[in-house]
């Protein structure tokens, strides 16, 4: 079992790759259908935002282990435009793109780690990771 697999981000259909590889990894490291569901919401959020606001980048979603705690990373990267105030973007009904604001801070929600550092002009890193209980 590869502990990393990876999904370039480009049109709309790269994102629908993206959920069905995270519910595929979650389902084979062990997550109940709940939790697959979370990680797969979580994943299409972060790919729709690469998809709409960088233009291009990729998903990758990577088995982890902890002191024997296994879990899910969602790692999303690209080198978009960048985001110049996270603050803002993490606060709950912000929207650029008109829609519901539920974005990134939907996703801090959904799993349980989540790290963003990002560049303007370089791009945007965000971690997220779901623990197996």
């Amino acid at each position: 079992m590869e502990n990393q697999s990876c999904v370039k981000i480009v049109t709309e259909w790269d994102i629908v790759a993206a959920r069905q590889l995270g519910r595929n990894v979650a389902k084979e490291l062990g997550f109940g259908t709940v939790d697959q569901a979370r990680i797969t919401t979580a994943i299409s959020e972060l790919a729709r935002n690469i998809y709409l606001y960088a233009g291009q980048g990729e998903m990758r979603i990577e088995r982890v282990n902890d002191l024997g705690k296994k879990g899910l990373k969602v790692v999303a990267l690209d080198n978009g435009p960048g985001i110049s105030d996270i603050r803002r973007v993490m606060e709950d009904g912000f929207s650029t793109s008109g829609g519901l604001g539920a974005g990134l801070p939907g996703v801090k929600r959904l799993m349980d780690g989540f790290d963003i550092t990002s560049t303007v002009g370089e791009g945007t890193n965000i971690q997220a990771v779901k623990w197996l209980r």
